[in-house]
This record gives C-alpha cells, sequence and structure tokens, in this order.
C-alpha cells in the first residue's frame, strides 16, 4: 500500500477533521523517527497514517483497533505494520517488539498534547509552541485531561530518549506541516 492508497483508506473511514489532523501529526512524528534511525519513512509515515482509521466507525476497545487490523490484514499488508498499529492501544496486549511499534505508541499521545498547547496560545500557531511549554503544559492535569502522560513518559522511554528529546523530535514534525493542520 502506498501513501495514496493509505490516505483514501484512512478518508473512507474518517470523516472528522480532527481525528483526519491527528492522523497527518502522528504520520509526520513516525517520518521524522524513521528518518532518524534510517527506516523506510515512506512505511513508517503510513502506519502512523492508519492507525487510528477505524477509530471514528468503530470507537469502542472491544472493536479499536481490532476492526481496523483485520482491514488490513484482508487488503494484504504486512504483520510488522498491523501489530504496531495493534501494539498502539495499551489494551490490545500486543507488545511494541520494533522500533516502528515503540514510534507509533511515543508519537500518539504527544500528538495531542502539542496540538492542544498550540490552540491555547493567542496566535494558534504550532511555531510560537517550544518543549518547554509543553514540559509545563504536561504538568497540568486539567490541561488535555484526556491525553495520557503516562504513555507519552513510557513512550520517550521505550525509545530509550530524554522526555525533552522525544517532543522536539514530534514537535519538529508537526511544525514541518502546520498548514495541513491548520496550526
Amino acid at each position: 500500500m502506498d501513501r495514496e492508497e493509505a490516505w483514501a483508506l484512512l478518508n473512507e473511514y474518517t470523516q472528522k477533521d480532527g481525528l483526519l489532523k491527528h492522523a497527518l501529526e502522528v504520520e509526520a512524528g513516525m517520518r521524522a523517527y524513521a528518518e532518524r534511525y534510517g527506516e523506510n519513512a515512506d512505511v513508517w509515515g503510513i502506519v502512523g497514517l492508519l492507525h487510528d482509521f477505524d477509530y471514528e466507525r468503530y470507537p469502542t476497545e472491544e472493536d479499536h483497533p481490532f476492526r481496523g487490523a483485520e482491514i488490513l490484514k484482508e487488503k494484504g499488508l504486512p504483520q510488522d505494520w498491523i501489530d504496531a498499529i495493534l501494539g498502539h492501544a495499551d489494551y490490545t496486549g500486543v507488545p511494541r517488539e520494533t522500533r516502528m511499534a515503540k514510534a507509533l505508541y511515543a508519537v500518539d499521545e504527544l500528538t495531542g498534547l502539542i496540538h492542544a498547547a498550540a490552540l491555547v496560545r493567542p496566535s494558534k500557531k504550532i511555531e510560537e509552541v517550544e518543549v518547554k511549554s509543553i514540559r509545563k503544559k504536561m504538568k497540568d492535569k486539567a490541561f488535555a485531561a484526556n491525553v495520557s502522560r503516562a504513555d507519552i513518559e513510557n513512550g520517550a522511554k521505550d525509545l530509550g530518549l530524554e522526555l525533552d528529546d522525544h517532543i522536539a523530535v514530534v514537535l519538529n514534525a508537526m511544525k514541518g506541516i502546520a498548514g495541513d493542520i491548520g496550526l
């Protein structure tokens, strides 16, 4: 599956603008990590783009991302792509054994926190967001309360990175697509 096919599949299952933007943000973060680790950025990007493609239709823990994994398997996607997508949610019980799977888990929640931090800026521009402001927002439990701080911290740890370094990678990736995500 190439990026164009992945984008079409995402749009077939997802209509909400916020979920489409989230997919683009995770894709950007995954591409950044692939480049950092010398991996295939196109593959990692597609995995990021598709990780929640089934969520709007199947939002329960009983269904997401399991239904999506079945669809992706039917479409012939490689098992390591599917395993990474299954592993991005702790409740699936699928271990994150590859660097790609660990990166997806690490990037997913962080993009939500960064996006929210940009939206509370007077300009609503991500270019004004800094790592230190993300760290400050992480301490405020009421801010973006649905974003798991533990997942962000554990994701950085699983990648062997300091939290500030992890935030910087994802923040810079998101800055690179600011126009596409409305920030």
